[in-house]
């Protein structure tokens, strides 16, 4: 593949889709990009957006006919936490609709390459205190929760497709875009009930944007490969936590967590450390350290942000009160206890 050949992309307004989009039109490829429904910020105006109901096969069926892409990049999905609480959909969107995909793409005259988003959760629960090596495609995966489950059995049939194929497994990707968007503060809910010293390997999202685009084009095909950001970028979810909110301005927002009990192996969550050193070699994409990816948070702040940063200091107790852990007995993180009593069950379905 060269730039000018058609790609389409999938999930192209989520937090990830919008750089990868971004980096892929300015790379020289016409990008035929799938939404739901088109929200803002907008995509560039290169992009062909094709409002597209990914749970519809006959729809997928159509605009893989008409567009006839030379590579797919699949980055939709329905991710944590709001996967456990609408576990039909998200087995429609994670599972069912990438298995559409892969089975037209596998019918077309010329298949296309395939570049699949997955995710670290594959590997399940890590307890940091006992397994400090870091997680590398030959790494056993040992899916632990829905999410996970999701991306690893998708993984399966893409990998069993006639396609050419990648997989990228993500970090936490930082995305640059203010997290106050959800409104109702769920992100920082569900940031406060990781245990804080949860290891968790971060990437920019610009960077993710660049492993895409070199994925399309890459001569090293039917590989998996760890994308996380540089050596700055392993940090512990506690970190992560208070740099998202330092960078917004909103300190005062922060919702106090707790540290995972070393003792108990089932209660952490799927973050960890990734060897990127294979990735790296292959598609050169890490540019962006996390020190730089914070600086590029407090420059797009925004008058929404604004606003909320000047409330800030009057939600905190608010907040406060309503953190996972406000008056909840124990000393150690209930992550699952957490997201249960919150989004509901984050079981794989049996």
């Amino acid at each position: 593949m060269a730039a000018g050949d058609r790609v389409l992309v999938t999930g192209a307004y989520g937090l990830v889709g919008r750089p990868v989009v971004a980096r892929l039109v300015a790379d020289g490829f016409q990008v035929v990009a799938t939404a739901h429904r088109a929200i803002k910020p907008a995509l560039p105006a290169e992009a062909d957006v094709r409002p597209v109901d990914l749970t519809d096969p006959d729809q997928i069926a159509a605009l893989i006919a008409d567009v006839s892409p030379s590579a797919i990049v699949h980055l939709a999905a329905c991710i944590p936490p709001m996967c456990y609480a609408n576990r039909t959909l998200a087995r429609a969107v994670n599972v069912e609709a990438t298995a559409a995909l892969v089975r037209e793409a596998s019918a077309m005259p010329s298949p296309p390459r395939f570049v699949h988003a997955s995710s670290m959760a594959v590997y399940g629960r890590r307890n940091p205190h006992r397994f400090t090596d870091l997680l590398t495609p030959d790494t056993p995966p040992t899916a632990s929760d829905l999410y996970g489950c999701h991306k690893l059995e998708v993984e399966n049939a893409v990998r069993n497709s006639p396609l050419e194929w990648s997989i990228l497994r993500l970090g936490g990707v930082i995305t640059l875009q203010p997290l106050v968007d959800y409104g109702d503060f769920d992100s920082l809910y569900f940031g406060a009930s990781l245990p804080e010293d949860n290891r968790c390997h971060t990437v920019d999202a610009r960077d993710v944007a660049a492993a895409f685009s070199a994925a399309i084009t890459t001569h090293c095909v039917r590989e998996i490969f760890m994308i996380a950001g540089d050596d700055s970028h392993k940090r512990l979810q506690g970190e992560i936590a208070a740099a998202t909110n330092e960078a917004m301005g909103l300190s005062a927002l922060t919702v106090p967590g707790r540290p995972g009990d070393p003792d108990d192996d089932k209660a952490w969550y799927p973050l960890a450390w990734l060897d990127t050193a294979r990735s790296e070699q292959v598609l050169a994409f890490q540019r962006y350290s996390w020190e730089e990816s914070f600086d590029e948070i407090r420059a797009g702040a925004d008058r929404k942000l604004r606003r909320l940063q000047m409330i800030a200091p009057l939600l905190a107790p608010v907040m406060r009160r309503r953190g996972p852990y406000h008056r909840q007995p124990g000393r150690y993180a209930d992550p699952w206890g957490r997201i249960r009593h919150r989004w509901g069950n984050p079981e794989p379905d049996e």
